[in-house]
């Protein structure tokens, strides 16, 4: 990657492993995660964009297939989503906010999802009565996350989870597996909007995907082993508000 050394690369590289390890233990993908490190180690948000929303696909196939082997995923809880959410997450990756605007607003999008992750709320009962999203209001709500996560390089599910869970669309675990499609389809419009845009992939791409592959299929297998959720979540929220306020106020 242009301006890093050997050594802050393998160091990135480890970083990413953790955190794709932490996400995938909690059904998430952890592109705001990545775009925090990135924001910590200067990389540039043209690289950054690009970077995050292709880890974030391979961590949310993943993921995916983890829920649905066990019976999780329900298609229609998510077809409405992905209505609105895949022409707006192309738009959202084909724009190139400069800096100036791009900081700040992922800057302000890395805090509200450090304070979703450090003050979740009551998970509801996983047999509470749900029923599936309505197509027009599913696909504004898949709309409006789209059009966001292109734009910053995230695929929206720290977003869409407590949505899900919120207005009784889904439990608890079908919430994950909604969550890990809505992700990878998200991340997929999103790059191929950014492509279509600059046409460039980061040179060290390689590098990282095969350190947030690992830490995915460690963290989906394991659930974070006996590690305290709560602790899990706060840990990563002080990464996230670490690197939002750096984006905001450096």
């Amino acid at each position: 990657m242009a301006g890093l050394e050997i050594g802050p690369e393998i160091l990135l590289a480890c970083l990413m492993f953790g955190a794709a390890a932490l996400y995938a233990s909690v059904g998430h993908a952890g592109a705001s995660a990545y775009i925090a490190l990135m924001a910590l180690f200067s990389v540039a948000p043209t690289t950054a964009r690009p970077t995050a929303l292709a880890l974030n696909i391979v961590v949310a196939s993943l993921v995916a297939l983890r829920f649905s082997r066990a019976g999780h995923f329900r298609w229609r809880i998510v077809w409405p989503l992905l209505l609105g959410a895949i022409p707006m997450a192309f738009l959202g990756g084909y724009i190139q906010p400069p800096a100036a605007l791009y900081r700040p607003l992922v800057g302000v999008l890395l805090l509200i999802a450090a304070a979703r992750l450090a003050w979740p709320g009551a998970a509801p009962a996983e047999d509470k009565p749900t029923h599936p999203p309505p197509v027009l209001g599913g696909a504004l709500v898949g709309a409006g996350i789209g059009f966001l996560s292109g734009l910053t390089g995230t695929g929206g599910g720290i977003f869409l989870s407590p949505i899900l869970l919120g207005a009784g669309w889904a439990g608890v675990r079908g919430a994950s597996a909604a969550a890990a499609v809505f992700i990878l389809a998200n991340s997929t419009a999103g790059l191929a909007g950014n492509l279509a845009s600059l046409r460039a992939l980061p040179a060290d791409l390689p590098l990282f995907a095969a350190a947030v592959a690992a830490g995915a299929l460690i963290g989906s297998r394991l659930g974070a082993i006996s590690l305290s959720r709560t602790a899990i979540m706060r840990a990563l929220a002080a990464v996230l508000t670490i690197a939002g306020l750096k984006l905001i106020f450096v």
